[in-house]
């Protein structure tokens, strides 16, 4: 059975000429992990592999971030260590471009909005961290720190340095944030 490549699909279905043609919005998942693939194997297209590799991270890309170098490798025959590295230095960029658009605004209000400000620090690490925020009046961080790293069950805090860190920081307001690897929502004592 012969292979049925990318290039010979009608063109409006091949992921580039989509992407030059309707913009990045249009494409799947799956059509942009193929982009940063490349070519797919003897066996399947640089798509069915995409579809394949997100299909055993039940289609979360925050999971996908997680995997490591080596487990793309192991894995995925087709994605060796420049295409691993290439997916993941992708989703690390997606991840920074959240940042940037989260900095401007520099200023926390409600519950939510801390989330979204300390989420794209946390929401892939494997361990636990805890991170304060340091307000002044009007909610806008004066300054940003990871005050403990932890492993994957606990981490400790010393409350002093936080304190200490207020109190030098001139900070009307602490926020405190701490993740769970595990996603459980519920806190510890």
């Amino acid at each position: 059975m012969k292979k049925f490549t990318i290039k010979q699909w009608p063109e409006d279905d091949r992921p580039r000429e989509k992407l030059l043609k309707r913009g990045p919005g249009v494409l799947t998942d799956a059509e942009l992990l193929a982009i940063l693939i490349g070519c797919g194997t003897t066996k399947e297209s640089a798509v069915h592999l995409a579809q394949r590799i997100l299909a055993s991270v039940k289609n979360n890309l925050n999971t996908l971030g997680k995997l490591s170098v080596k487990e793309l490798k192991k894995d995925f025959m087709g994605i060796g260590t420049v295409k691993a590295i290439t997916i993941l230095a992708a989703l690390e960029l997606g991840k920074r471009h959240i940042r940037s658009e989260a900095l401007p605004k520099n200023k926390i209000k409600t519950s939510g909005e801390a989330f979204h400000y300390f989420y794209p620090w946390m929401s892939d690490l494997p361990h636990e961290e805890v991170w304060v925020a340091f307000v002044n009046q009007a909610g806008t961080v004066k300054e940003k720190l990871k005050v403990s790293q932890g492993g994957i069950t606990n981490t400790a805090v010393d409350i002093r340095l936080i304190l200490k860190a207020a109190v030098d920081f001139l900070a009307s307001g602490i926020i405190l944030c701490h993740n769970y690897p595990s996603g459980n929502l519920k806190p510890s004592p």
